[in-house]
């Protein structure tokens, strides 16, 4: 019985404080757990709208670098008007300008004889190609004149918070004197080369050498961690080599 009573229990001070610690131990857990979460949710984000813009590059560079492609030198006037609502791929267009009928810094409208039956266009497909950026987050894709579908950036069909990006212009490049968000720049074949500006000057289509094709995109979801879009800027240059040969 002596032995009992000199044994002691905790105390209430010693039982608070041992919670107290291990509330102290649990939440610094659910602070890293939390937080890794978090950072994960972020990075899967970022790695998403990467891959989005950069398979959008490669099918734009691909595609453009196809402009002009007529092996057979089809005589006539194989060269349609560019897709817009007045003249959808109807009558010829601009037989000097070629597989190249629209060039601005927004915009661009590239022909080509994919399956080289000297025509281009409806009902063959994937000949008559134009990209537009509509100044805000979406770059859209035309063929053959069926409508604007979009090719990168904020679907509208989709909910909100669901696209991966997001197309963006953090930087405003200089085109032409003043700030434009230019997707696309143009140059001859100079050494060094020399920008046109074929949206002011018609004629500089003809002297077209290489396409800069610059997107700038965001997440379509703010960082969990910072609390902002992460924002990331990829280009590339095209040869339009086919323009050159016609």
């Amino acid at each position: 019985m002596d032995n009992f009573r000199k044994d002691k229990g905790f105390t209430l001070v010693e039982i608070l404080m041992a919670v107290f610690i291990g509330l102290i131990l649990l939440g610094a857990v659910y602070v890293t757990v939390n937080s890794g979460q978090r950072s994960s949710a972020g990075v899967e984000r970022k790695v998403a709208a990467q891959q989005d813009v950069r398979a959008a590059l490669e099918v734009m560079a691909m595609e453009i670098s196809m402009a002009s492609f007529n092996p057979n030198f089809a005589p006539g006037n194989p060269w349609k008007n560019p897709p817009n609502a007045s003249n959808p791929c109807t009558g010829a267009g601009n037989q000097a300008n070629k597989g190249i009928q629209e060039a601005t810094p927004t915009s661009l409208t590239i022909e080509m004889d994919l399956n080289q039956n000297g025509l281009i266009g409806p009902p063959d497909s994937n000949e008559i190609i134009r990209y537009s950026y509509d100044g805000t987050q979406t770059i859209s894709r035309n063929v053959n004149c069926v409508g604007d579908q979009v090719f990168l950036g904020v679907d509208p069909s989709l909910p909100a918070g669901t696209n991966s990006a997001r197309v963006i212009n953090p930087t405003l490049q200089i085109y032409n004197g003043h700030g434009i968000a230019a997707i696309f720049r143009y140059y001859n074949g100079q050494s060094p080369p020399q920008e046109l500006y074929p949206d002011t000057s018609p004629t500089d289509i003809l002297n077209i050498r290489r396409i800069d094709i610059a997107l700038g995109v965001q997440t379509d979801a703010v960082d969990p961690n910072t609390h902002q879009f992460k924002q990331m800027i990829y280009s590339t240059s095209v040869l339009v080599r086919n323009y050159v040969l016609q």
